[in-house]
This record gives structure tokens, sequence and C-alpha cells, in this order.
């Protein structure tokens, strides 16, 4: 028999179990009964259930580390074990008083904004018109910034701060255009597609010219409440910061000579299992950047940009589970993909590339965990065309993805590479600990290059590169 233990009272919360109090029964019940997890944020106290399997299955041991979050079961589910176990429960520590058990007892009600934080409300109220002038008024603070201050602080702030309302504000747009008729949706989203692109300009070139080595944003961004908003701010701010390290790398033809000497031996085998269909000695440099590797020009560079910050527009149907509060749903996530692609091309006058990126930002090379339209495309042509193959591995240009000449579209795969890093070392998300940027790029090396060939071999590079020069200069 076990051993009596204390009773607990139902107005309190308990940590989980350490490694002694938890064992395979106690794991299985909690899963068995979907007992949820109340995570409670260190910093900022905010509260949020999770499922227990979620959080499990990406860190069998999530409860003993030490980290963003902590981990708790309400008194009510602490007694449900009891009763179905056989095990020894041991005296678990008291620490949260009726708000919190309530908050694990009971389902919760989603927050007004939940991933866009609260502020979205207000340009929830305001007309479109009055939108657009929110970020006609933000493009003309970067202008001023670009031309008269060299102050760091100042630079960080106003792009962190435009970016945010451009995300919110297009998340808003998007959402009503989802309610009417294509034609009617590309009118009431004209003008914000038009001062959101000129707004990225002047972010492009500012970043270009003053910010890429400063990596302030990463703190400042955390201004925003909203999860996904934080995510898509660092998303395009890093990743128009890595373009412009790219351009500056690949201006120097010492950069590209010495890929071209280190070529064979350490990136033809990765690029030869992506073109199998031709002999390793054609596998170089120009086969896999169709002709060659090259700087971006300033409108394609907008272009992209515009993708970047709009990436995850999708999410805008499903808010509530993006923010982590449901079991991994492998269709609502690939459904992101394919609503934003949709919208983009649709119900907006965005440039091609942005809705391009957008679909095509989870690709992975084809691998069978990445997912988009590109994959089912090529699957058609293929059947139409069954003597075709893919001639090169990325193109700059958008006909070479269209007419099936490439397996990936330069943007998207800079972008998979900023998209997965910001992830994982993102200290909100709720279901799994923040990877430091060391152990980041360490596990994307080892899961997204060597065992799985999903991200491309010589951009991450070139980005792991850009991380240690953002951490000098921090230095």
């Amino acid at each position: 028999m076990p051993e009596k233990s204390k009773k607990i009272p139902l107005d309190s919360v308990m940590p989980l179990p350490d490694g002694k109090g938890v064992n395979k029964t106690y794991i299985d019940i909690i899963m068995q009964e979907e007992i949820p997890v109340l995570c409670i944020n260190r910093s900022s106290k905010k509260e949020r259930l999770m499922p227990f399997k979620v959080l499990y299955d990406n860190n069998e041991n999530f409860w003993q580390q030490s980290g963003t979050w902590k981990y708790f079961l309400s008194s009510e589910d602490f007694e449900k074990l009891k009763e179905k176990s056989v095990v020894k429960t041991g005296d678990w520590e008291l620490e949260r008083p009726k708000k919190a058990a309530a908050a694990a007892a009971e389902p919760k009600e989603p927050e007004a904004g939940a991933g866009y934080g609260s502020e979205i409300q207000k340009f929830a109220d305001m007309s479109v018109e009055d939108r657009a002038n929110h970020l006609k008024l933000n493009k003309f603070n970067l202008d001023m910034l670009n031309s008269k201050t060299s102050d760091k602080k100042a630079v960080a702030e106003a792009l962190v701060d435009s970016t945010k309302d451009a995300a919110l504000i297009n998340h808003l747009i998007f959402e009503e255009a989802l309610q009417v008729v294509d034609e009617e949706a590309k009118k009431i989203t004209q003008d914000i597609v038009d001062t959101t692109h000129e707004m990225v300009k002047s972010s492009v070139q500012l970043i270009s010219e003053k910010f890429f080595n400063d990596d302030l944003m990463n703190t400042l961004v955390e201004k925003s409440n909203g999860t996904i908003v934080q995510h898509m701010t660092r998303v395009f701010l890093n990743g128009v910061a890595f373009l412009s390290y790219f351009n500056n790398l690949v201006s120097t033809s010492s950069a590209i000579q010495k890929l071209r000497i280190s070529f064979v031996e350490k990136y033809r085998k990765f690029y030869h299992s992506l073109l199998p269909g031709f002999a390793p000695d054609n596998i170089i440099l120009e086969r896999v950047f169709m002709g060659g590797m090259r700087a971006v020009p300033p409108d394609m560079l907008y272009k992209w940009s515009v993708g970047f910050l709009i990436h995850d527009i999708g999410k805008a149907a499903d808010v509530e589970y993006h923010e982590g509060e449901a079991s991994y749903n492998r269709e609502i996530v690939i459904n992101h993909v394919k609503l934003g692609y949709k919208s983009i091309v649709s119900k907006t006058n965005y440039p091609t590339e942005a809705g391009l990126i957008t679909g095509y930002h989870h690709e992975y090379y084809g691998d069978s965990s990445g997912y988009g339209y590109f994959r089912a495309y090529l699957q058609q042509y293929k059947k139409q065309n069954p003597e075709a193959k893919q001639e090169y591995c990325i193109t700059y240009d958008i006909d070479p993805i269209v007419e099936y000449k490439a397996l990936a579209y330069f943007p998207a795969k800079v972008l998979e590479i900023i998209d997965v890093y910001d992830s994982v070392t993102d200290p909100n998300r709720v279901y799994h600990k923040a990877m430091t940027p060391e152990e980041a790029l360490n596990m994307m090396r080892k899961e997204f290059i060597e065992n799985h060939h999903k991200l491309d071999a010589i951009l991450f590079d070139i980005f792991v590169d850009f991380i240690h020069e953002k951490q000098k200069a921090r230095k």
C-alpha cells in the first residue's frame, strides 16, 4: 500500500513533481485523462493551459528544467492522479493561491487579440484610411531617422514599432478581406498594401545602411504582448538584416572563391542528394544557385521583405491554436501556409514574390515533415511530363519556380532558416524551453542539414556567420 499523503486543498496548485515523483504510471494517467498543465511565465506571470502531451512530446523532462516557464497541476487533478494510481505520491509543495487553481481547473476564454496582443484593439477601432495614415506616419518617422540620427536605440525602437504596427494592421485587413469576394477584397486592402510597401522600403534602407549588426530589436520587440506579432516582427527585421549581410558577403569575390574551393568536399554530397539525376561532377555552385550567387537588387529586396513581414498572415484564421493552447494539429499548421498564399495572391495586390514566399517557406526541399504547394504541383507536373527533372536547387527568380526548373525559391529558403531559428530561441513559446543561439544552430545543423536535408546547407553556413557577427557586435 502506498504511504498516505497529505491532503491537498482544492484551492491550491502544485508544481509538477520532480523525477522521483513522476513515473510512467502518472504520465499514462495524465495523458489518458487529458489533464492540462498550467504554465506560468516567471517574469510576466502570464498563465496558459497546455495539454501535457504537447509539452511531453517535445521534452520528456520539461518540468524539471529551469527556464521561462513554471509548470503546475491543479489540486483537483492531483487528487485524480492519487485516486487512479497505486504509487507513492510524496509531498508536493503548495505554491499558488485560488486564482491559479481556478485557472487550471476551468477552461479559459481566449484573450482579445490572442497571439497579436492587446494593442490590436486600437487598430481594430480605426477605419482603413486611419490605419493607412498610421503606416504613413511610421514611414515618415523612419525616413527622419534614416537621414538625421545615429542613435541605434532610437532606430531600433522605430523599426520595431513600425514593423509591429504593420503586422497588426495587415492581420486586421486580411481578416476583413476573407469575408468578401476577391475583387472587393483587393479594393479594401489596396491602401494598406501600398502604405505597407512604402514603410518596408524605408525600413530596408535603414537596416541596410546602419543596423544589420545590431540586435537590440530582439529585446525591444518584447514591447508587444502577442507572440505571433513578436515572431513576425523578429523574422522581418532579422530577415532583412541577413539579406543585407548576404549582399555584403557575395559582393566580394573572395567569399565566392572560398565557397568554390570548399564546395566539393563540404557541399557536393548534400546537393547531389537533391539533384540525383546529375553526375556528381556536374554538381557545382552554379547548379545549386541558378545563375550563380549574386547580390539581391533593391527592388527585389523590397518585395522579398514584404513577404517576410506577412509570411504568417494565414495564422489569422486560427490564431488561438497558433498561440500554443491546443495539441498539435498538422492540418491547421498546413492550412496557415495555404490560406496565407491564397489570400495574398487572390485578395490583395501584394507582389507575387510575397505570395510565393508565404506559400513556400515550409517546403524543406521536399522532406516529408514539410508542407506547401510546391510538392503537390510538382507531382502533377511530373505525371504530365515524366521525363522532366529539376535542373537547379535554388532560383532567385519566379519563372524557374513556376516552370519547375528549380527545387526552391531563394527568399523562401532564407525564410525557412530565419523562421526555425526564431521559433526555437523564442523565450515566449510555452511548449518548449528557449534554446541559446549556439544550441539552436547546433540543433539545426544536426536535424535540418545532416539527418534531414531540409534547410539549405550553404545559406545555413552563411546564417551561422551572420549570428556570430551579431554576437561580436553586441559584445
